[in-house]
């Protein structure tokens, strides 16, 4: 199966393209509104509930539909669920070092008080409750789901009649301050917060069957309605990192009132409208005439994941030209090797033009093309996570595999750095390289810590971790979508009939990977296999009977009537790759980085020799590493062994430059470790780019 080219002429000629307009002449039904449910769960919704989508290729897989059953994912789900939700509780439920659940109290006058935290701590909590819900919806607990219910009681009782929910404005008000009123601060975070409770609200809707918290969340959304006709101006520039994009349109997917749809898209057109927008909020140009991606990385991802979400629902086509053309940018500018955004700890945008006043500072932030350093790299774990919602959009969208890709590379590599083996200590920056002889201290530690002051990257790699089985698979009509590799069973119903199957494979740290189909429809289904861009060489086969050969980058696609039993065989060769970047990306001049599989590699203090240090490593290249799983080396990976060289790097204590030793490159065993996994061993040194050697 071909390659999908979507482009905006041919999104509109396939029909999902057409402009759907009238949203406003639809109504709510009558009676009870249909998210009114008291059964528990609703298992053929996923993380998005895509099912009535118009414009979709593939939709979302249930949130229940899907087990990890063996190896790095049920792994770390494992993880998830008896580490990071448990631990993270304790973390917000208490009041030190900040607070989280006490704010909400003291909003709802359960307890008195100040606000303590950043801005954003109730979205972080929303955070919690979604990983939280999401966990139930596979594994039913009634002990977590007594917990939600108090918290959700607390939440309501602190939201204000009008639907207002923002603990530090309202404790403000609480406390007399006649100033504390909603949306006075573009950066206040109430927005993002709203867009938060949104999303979790809409997972514990699915999950359990339960409308407690989404009630708030309607609340809140018929609010945003309320204000948006008379504050348009004020909501556009509230738009600081705007997860509310996709909270309101999945709360339009949920309830099926057509005002939430109708503010969201009216929220992107009101970007237009800003004056003295930034690059830093992505409203110094109108969305629809950006090419590139700039400013906060974070804030970037959250915006194009929105938009792809209202094209999804609207097939409005002036919103795919510049999110392909944004993404293009990002995937072959901007884009880290580890799936890591926005390179730059700060920068300023537009860089160089004439008129200086429009430039302006930006953080955690894409720079300029090619501009991608290494120890000073920033990669916020948010960032990544919404270059990761943002290609699974894409990917829903169009069918295209570089989506998946890119998700893929994302999740094994710059998304799972950011949280430690064990599940209680993070990242909030993901560098390329830590060394101990950095000239300046800088802003993030470069160690897993239990807890960062700005906690938006935990909490949020926690939901990605509970939710992960909901990013494996998609469904059509007849076409039945595998996007990652994982042991896992699924039990799903496309709309010809039941699936269920299970994928055996010890993937990623092996190519192998066999699905066996459990039972399936009474006629023909395809089954469309992502062959990644690095598998030249793969193969399938079918109850034993090789296939055509798949095109790398692409979906293979076997059709057929199933019957129990049949089993389907792909082939992932896993060659170690030494990769290079583009000339422009200065840093990475004659270094290169090590890939085998999706997974990115990197030398680690913690296993070079007495007397070799990171700096000194220089690649042969003629290197052959040799791929071997170790068991009992960090909760398990496969690592990679070959000779390589050492350069003893001498004093440099008040030199800039020196004449070039000639002095005789020492070989040695070097060991790499898979880059998601550094820092778990105490502290270390650490690079994923290394020296190219001459030989």
């Amino acid at each position: 199966m071909s390659r999908f080219r979507l482009d905006r002429r041919s999104f509109l000629a396939s029909g999902a393209g057409l402009v759907l307009g009238g949203l406003g002449s639809l109504r709510r039904a009558a009676g009870q509104a249909p998210w009114m449910s008291t059964s528990r769960g609703r298992r053929d919704l996923g993380l998005m509930d895509t099912s009535q989508s118009p414009c979709l290729k593939t939709r979302s897989i249930g949130l229940g539909e899907v087990s990890w059953t063996r190896g790095f994912w049920a792994d770390r789900f494992t993880v998830c669920r008896e580490s990071m939700v448990p631990s993270m509780w304790e973390l917000m439920s208490g009041t030190e070092p900040t607070q989280f659940l006490q704010n909400f109290k003291i909003a709802a006058g359960l307890a008195e008080g100040r606000h303590r935290g950043p801005k954003w701590n109730d979205g972080d909590f929303y955070k919690w409750i979604e990983a939280a819900s999401a966990l139930l919806a596979r594994e039913w607990d009634e002990s977590l789901d007594r917990r939600l219910d108090e918290v959700i009681g607390i939440v309501a009782k602190a939201q204000r009649e009008d639907g207002y929910l923002h603990t530090p404005v309202q404790i403000r008000a609480r406390s007399g301050d006649t100033s504390a009123e909603p949306f006075l601060d573009s950066l206040d975070f109430e927005a993002y917060n709203l867009g938060h409770l949104m999303t979790a609200a809409c997972v514990h809707h699915r999950a359990t069957g339960k409308s407690n918290l989404l009630a708030v969340a309607v609340k809140a959304g018929d609010y945003l309605v309320s204000v948006s006709k008379v504050r348009t101006r004020e909501l556009a520039r509230n738009a600081v990192c705007p997860a509310h994009y996709m909270g309101i349109v999945e709360l339009y997917r949920t309830t099926r009132d057509p005002r939430y749809l109708e503010l969201a898209r009216a929220l992107i057109d009101a970007r237009d409208l800003v004056e003295g927008g930034t690059d830093d909020n992505q409203d110094r140009i109108p969305f629809r005439r950006q090419t590139k991606a700039a400013g906060h990385a974070a804030r970037a991802n959250y915006l194009y994941a929105g938009a792809a979400d209202v094209l999804v629902e609207t097939g409005d086509a002036s919103l795919l030209t510049p999110l392909l053309a944004v993404w293009e940018d990002v995937a072959t500018h901007k884009l880290a090797i580890t799936g890591g955004c926005g390179a730059l700890f700060d920068g300023a945008s537009p860089e160089g033009v004439k008129d200086q006043k429009s430039i302006s500072r930006v953080h955690q932030s894409y720079g300029r093309d090619y501009q991608l350093p290494q120890s000073l790299a920033h990669n916020e774990t948010c960032a990544a996570i919404g270059n990761l919602l943002w290609n699974q959009r894409m990917l829903q969208v169009t069918g295209e595999a570089r989506f998946a890709d890119v998700m893929e590379t994302t999740l094994l590599n710059a998304a799972m750095a950011g949280v430690s083996l064990e599940g209680t200590r993070y990242f909030y920056t993901n560098t390329l390289r830590q060394l101990d002889s950095l000239p300046a201290d800088l802003r993030w530690n470069r160690h897993r810590e239990p807890f960062i002051s700005c906690f938006c990257c935990p909490p949020n790699l926690v939901r990605t971790i509970a939710e992960s089985a909901g990013f494996a698979y998609g469904r059509s009509k007849d076409q039945f979508w595998v996007h990652l590799y994982g042991g896992n069973n699924l039990d799903t119903t496309l709309e010809v009939g039941r699936l269920r199957l299970t994928q055996t494979t010890d993937y990623p740290w092996d190519g192998r990977v066999s699905l066996t189909i459990a039972e399936a429809p009474a006629q023909a289904v395809s089954i469309l296999l992502r062959i990644p861009g690095w598998a030249a060489e793969a193969s399938v086969r079918v109850n034993g009977v090789e296939q055509p050969r798949p095109l790398a980058g692409s979906y293979a696609e076997v059709r057929q009537t199933w019957k129990p039993g049949d089993l389907v065989e792909l082939a992932l060769p896993m060659p170690t790759r030494l990769m290079e970047a583009n000339p422009l990306v200065e840093e990475a001049r004659n270094q290169v980085a090590i890939q085998r599989g999706p997974i990115v590699y990197c030398v680690e203090s913690s296993d070079l020799p007495e007397g070799v240090r990171v700096q000194d490593v220089v690649i042969p290249r003629a290197v052959n590493f040799k791929p071997r799983y170790d068991a009992k080396l960090l909760g398990g990976v496969t690592v990679l062994e070959g000779h390589a060289e050492a350069w003893r790097e001498p004093d440099w204590s008040g030199k800039l430059y020196r004449e070039l030793p000639t002095a005789p490159q020492r070989p040695f065993d070097l060991r790499l470790v898979p880059y998601f996994a550094w820092g778990n061993r105490g502290h270390s040194e650490m690079s994923v780019w290394m020296p190219l050697g001459r030989s």
